[in-house]
């Protein structure tokens, strides 16, 4: 079927030879001394042509019309591709006769165009070209593909908790060699996000994020293939003003994250200062104003760690004591959020209460105070961080751990563990950035985070091995990352460790570290 404007094109191509033949026959007339053509006939000839020109122009105005008419409904399509790709098969098997017409506009409108079989056949294999981009999901809605492929190589000084994201500093052993050199691909993290339907008149999204970290398997690839884990999984509900959000996410009283490729698979300044431990989180969000307003209040519920299996089982759990409390942990953080591209600014400050029950019936509420900060300090630099206070919140990271196995769990579940949660902890970070341009960046930044060491030392002193526990915990890093794409990224860091026990000196250690990351 030849389209209206080819058409046009072939009829104005015979009405210019047609008006090249008279002309050429009228001047072979004149050369040879024939006679001219008719006047009559002429004339008929010349009122036939302008008829066709009429007629020609009729038709071009008419497929321009078509054209952008297809072009806007193309163009629809393509912002709309699944909820037109759903529709387009009806529509295509209503049209019996091989035609499918567009509904017709408001009264008084252009009537809308007829849009011929092999139009919707093209405008189909547009739409399956585009959906090629994307990942194919179960349901009609999209779902994005992400994630970074990570790459970390490191040499280490000191002796360390872990060898690729080293947390804390550990003493030496007599005998054992110290520092360490390797290379890792553990931090790589692979994310799912689906955008789903309006619900009560709500946009709805679904993120997933799995990382590596999760552990080492035995067998000869023990050290370079990680055990898959579950880093985040959040459902929102957004409405302009307000937002309903669920799943495995970031405690909400503690946004910012320091920037670093070193460690990822958990943040930097886990165990100096960063609250940062993925938290079964029910919140809602409201922001005043709109959804442009600086002003916002978070409220919700969260199931912190227990920090400490408490059965000899892994695959069983037993409740933590914040769940044996049968109260949740809840928090409340009000902030302000200026959006900008220049001179982004935010600042927040939260509270929250943990009830929770120890063994023999004891009763401990934990609680904390925080406050968290963004802004520019200068052109092309940004501040951030986080300070924090409170007491019975190891749950949530930014104090050093115990980095041993226990001798005695039972002892440590039944009287260790409730005396820890007496002990009040403190601790922040703070980072400087310095964008050189889009391409190259440098970031400073320190952090601590710690218990009271005389109350850690009563506490302790009786009940359990008190260099175990480590009192406090600082860490400082550098590093530059450069951007020569926006989906690659190399970064070299180097990170100082300096970990105190309540008894003795303390512990240091550092990593030089280069990382090679390629985002999808």
């Amino acid at each position: 079927m030849m389209s209206p404007l080819r058409n046009a094109h072939v009829i104005g191509l015979c009405l210019v030879m047609e008006l090249a033949n008279c002309a050429g026959s009228f001047a072979q007339g004149g050369q040879t001394g024939a006679a001219p053509p008719n006047s009559q006939e002429l004339n008929g000839k010349i009122e036939l042509l302008t008829r066709s020109l009429e007629l020609t122009q009729t038709e071009l105005a008419r497929s321009r019309s078509e054209i952008e008419q297809l072009r806007a409904m193309l163009g629809e399509v393509l912002r709309r591709m699944d909820g037109a790709a759903a529709a387009l098969p009806a529509q295509a098997a209503s049209a019996g006769t091989g035609v499918a017409s567009v509904p017709p506009g408001p009264e008084g409108a252009q009537p809308a165009a007829q849009i011929s079989q092999d139009d919707w056949d093209l405008l189909n294999a547009r739409v399956e070209e585009q959906r090629q981009t994307k990942v194919e999901s179960g349901s009609k809605f999209r779902l994005k593909l992400s994630g970074i492929a990570l790459f970390n190589a490191f040499a280490n000084s000191g002796n360390v908790d872990n060898l690729d994201v080293p947390s804390i500093a550990v003493s030496k052993f007599a005998g054992y060699p110290s520092g360490g050199l390797g290379a890792s691909v553990r931090q790589s993290i692979v994310g799912l996000t689906g955008i789903g339907p309006e619900v009560f008149g709500a946009r709805t999204s679904a993120e997933l994020q799995m990382g590596f970290f999760g552990g080492l398997p035995s067998g000869y690839n023990a050290t370079t293939s990680g055990i898959a884990n579950l880093r985040i999984m959040r459902v929102r509900f957004d409405w302009s003003s307000t937002s309903v959000v669920a799943g495995l996410d970031t405690p909400f009283f503690s946004p910012n994250m320091p920037t670093t490729y070193m460690s990822v698979a958990v943040p930097g300044f886990a165990s100096a200062g960063n609250l940062w431990t993925w938290t079964p989180t029910t919140r809602i969000e409201q922001r005043f104003g709109g959804a442009g307003s600086p002003f916002k209040v978070e409220a919700g519920f969260l199931d912190p760690s227990a920090n400490i299996n408490y059965t000899t089982n892994n695959n069983l759990r037993a409740p933590s004591p914040s769940e044996s409390s049968r109260i949740p942990t809840y928090a409340i953080r009000v902030s302000y959020n200026r959006k900008s591209e220049d001179h982004p600014a935010s600042f927040g400050v939260a509270g929250l209460y943990s009830p929770q029950e120890f063994y023999g019936g004891y009763n401990e509420e934990g609680w904390a105070a925080t406050t968290d900060w963004k802004f520019a300090l200068l052109p092309r630099t940004e501040v951030s961080g986080q300070f924090f206070t409170g007491r019975g919140i190891d749950g949530f990271g930014g104090v050093p751990e115990n980095p041993y196995p226990l001798q005695n769990p039972f002892q440590y579940t039944a009287l260790t563990a409730r005396l820890l949660a007496e002990v009040g902890v403190i601790g922040g970070w703070s980072q400087l950035k310095f964008k050189l341009n889009a391409r190259n960046e440098f970031n400073v930044a320190v952090g601590t985070g710690g218990r009271n060491s005389a109350s850690l030392r009563r506490a302790l002193g009786t009940s359990f091995p008190a260099p175990l526990i480590p009192a406090r915990n600082e860490m400082m890093f550098a590093n530059y990352i450069f951007r020569p794409r926006s989906d690659l990224v190399f970064s070299a860091e180097y990170r100082r460790i300096r970990t105190y026990e309540v008894t003795r000196a303390p512990d240091i250690a550092g990593q030089l570290g280069l990382a090679v990351g390629f985002l999808f």
